[in-house]
C-alpha cells in the first residue's frame, strides 16, 4: 500500500504550511485536499487538487476518482470542515479510519448531547429548538441561565449566555441571522433549522488535546482557559499549559475525557476536547476529531521538538512516535480578540510586543484593510502571540504583557 497522505485543508486554514513542513521532515508524500483553490497556490499535477467538502456524496465521489489515479494510503482532516468527508471517504476506500457515526457526532451538537447523556457521560441539561417552534413559549419553560448554540459551528461562534425569557428570544433571532448566512448555509447543510439549548454551567474551562492511538487516548496537552469565559458570549482568548489546576481535578478531567471518547466510538487519530469544571464535576462541553484549531498547536513540542503535525502525521502513516510527552517548560499562546466590527485599518506595536521577555512570537493574521467581525457573528482572530517560560503563571503574564503595546485601528 501506498504511503501517500492526503490531508483534507480547508481554504482558510491556518496550518498548512504547518503540515507540509513536518510531511517534508518526514520524507512522506503528501497530497492537499481543499474545499477551494489551493492554499499552497498551485503545484504539480496530482499533488493539489479540490473536492466537495460539503455534499459528502459528491465529495466521496471525489476522492475516489482521485485516488483511482493516484493511490493514498491515509486521509488526515485537519480541520472541522473536512472530518466528515475523511471519514466518508476513508470508509469507501477501505482505508483506515474513525467510525462515521462518531465523526457525525463530533460535527452535530444535539447528537453529541444525546450520546453522551446516554452513556452516563456528565452532561448538562439540554433542548433542540426549531425555528418554527413558539419560541415564547419555550422561552418561559426554560430554566436560566442557559446557552443558545447553533448545531454545527465552532471556536464558540453564535454561542450566547442567556438570563431570561426576553434576552432568549433576542439571542435566538441573532443565531438564526448567522444560520441565515449563506456561507454557514453552505458549510453546515441540514444544520440551519434547529438550535441547541443548555443549562449554563458556572466554573472554569480546560480544553485536552490528545491522540487516539491503539484505542488508547494519549493525552498530549492540557490547556487552562485563564480568563473567565461567563457569557454572554465565549470568546477564548488565553491558552496556557501545563494545567495550574488541582491534581484530583486533572485526574477528573483526564477520566472525563476518556469516557466522552468511548461514548461517541471515536477510535483513532487527533481529539480536542472543551470541558467545563465545577463544583458538581467535570462535563465535556464539545468534542471533535480534530487536533487544535489557529495556530495554538505551535504552542506544543514532544520530545526533542517534535511538532504536533509530526507527531499526528507520524500516527497516521504508522510511523514510530518517539515520545508522547510534551517539553518540561511552560507554553501559551494569546488567540487576539477582535473586540467592534469594522475594517482594520493598522495595527502598531508590535516590535514592542515581539520584545517582551518569554514571547516568542506575534503573528498578524489578518491584513490591513480586510473586514473584522467579532463574536458571536465572526470566527476569526486579529493574530497569535506565543510565549514560552518556566511556570504557566509567568507565560501568561509575558502573553499579557504583549498585548497590552499591540494597537489595533479598526474603522
Amino acid at each position: 500500500m501506498t504511503d501517500r497522505v492526503l490531508l483534507l485543508i480547508p481554504n482558510r486554514s491556518y496550518r498548512t504550511h504547518d503540515f507540509m513542513e513536518a510531511a517534508t521532515q518526514l520524507g512522506i508524500e503528501v497530497v492537499v485536499g481543499t474545499d477551494r483553490s489551493s492554499p499552497l497556490g498551485g503545484g504539480p499535477s496530482g499533488r493539489q487538487v479540490s473536492f466537495d467538502f460539503h455534499d459528502l456524496d459528491r465529495g466521496v465521489e471525489q476522492v475516489e476518482s482521485y485516488a483511482s489515479k493516484y493511490p493514498v494510503g491515509t486521509i488526515v482532516a485537519v480541520d472541522d470542515a473536512g472530518t466528515r468527508l475523511a471519514a466518508h471517504a476513508s470508509r469507501r476506500l477501505e482505508l483506515p479510519h474513525n467510525p462515521v457515526g462518531a465523526v457525525e457526532a463530533t460535527r452535530d451538537k444535539s447528537l453529541l448531547r444525546q450520546r453522551l447523556a446516554a452513556a452516563g457521560v456528565p452532561s448538562p441539561r439540554f433542548a433542540i429548538v426549531g425555528r418554527n417552534d413558539d419560541l415564547m413559549k419555550v422561552a418561559r419553560g426554560i430554566p436560566y441561565p442557559a446557552v443558545l448554540k447553533p448545531l454545527s459551528m465552532s471556536a464558540s461562534r453564535g454561542v450566547i449566555r442567556v438570563n431570561n425569557a426576553e434576552e432568549f428570544i433576542a439571542a435566538f433571532r441573532r443565531i438564526e441571522e448567522i444560520l441565515d448566512d449563506p456561507e454557514y448555509s453552505l458549510e453546515c447543510p441540514g444544520f440551519t433549522d434547529r438550535v441547541l439549548v443548555e443549562e449554563y454551567l458556572p466554573g472554569y474551562e480546560v480544553s485536552v488535546e490528545g491522540v487516539l492511538a491503539d484505542h488508547r487516548l494519549e493525552v498530549l496537552a492540557i490547556f487552562d482557559k485563564p480568563d473567565p469565559l461567563e457569557g454572554p458570549f465565549f470568546e477564548e482568548t488565553i491558552y496556557v499549559t501545563p494545567s495550574r489546576h488541582s491534581e484530583a481535578d486533572i485526574e477528573q478531567v483526564v477520566a472525563t475525557s476518556e469516557a466522552a471518547v468511548r461514548a461517541l466510538g471515536l477510535e483513532a487519530g487527533p481529539v480536542h476536547i472543551e470541558l467545563r469544571v465545577s463544583d458538581a464535576g467535570v462535563y465535556p462541553i464539545d468534542v471533535a476529531a480534530r487536533s487544535i484549531g489557529g495556530l495554538c498547536s505551535r504552542t506544543l513540542s514532544f520530545g526533542t521538538g517534535m511538532s504536533l503535525e509530526e507527531l499526528l502525521l507520524r500516527c497516521a502513516t504508522g510511523k514510530e512516535v518517539p515520545s508522547y510527552h510534551r517539553e518540561m517548560r511552560a507554553a501559551g499562546v494569546m488567540m487576539i480578540p477582535i473586540l467592534r466590527a469594522g475594517v482594520l485599518r493598522s495595527v502598531t506595536g508590535r516590535k514592542e510586543a515581539e520584545t517582551v521577555s518569554l514571547v516568542e512570537s506575534v503573528t498578524i493574521s489578518i491584513p490591513a484593510g480586510e473586514e473584522v467581525v467579532p463574536l458571536p457573528e465572526g470566527n476569526e482572530y486579529l493574530g497569535f502571540i506565543f510565549a514560552k517560560g518556566e511556570t504557566p503563571a509567568e507565560v501568561e503574564e509575558a502573553l499579557r504583557e504583549s498585548h497590552r503595546h499591540l494597537t489595533f485601528t479598526i474603522e
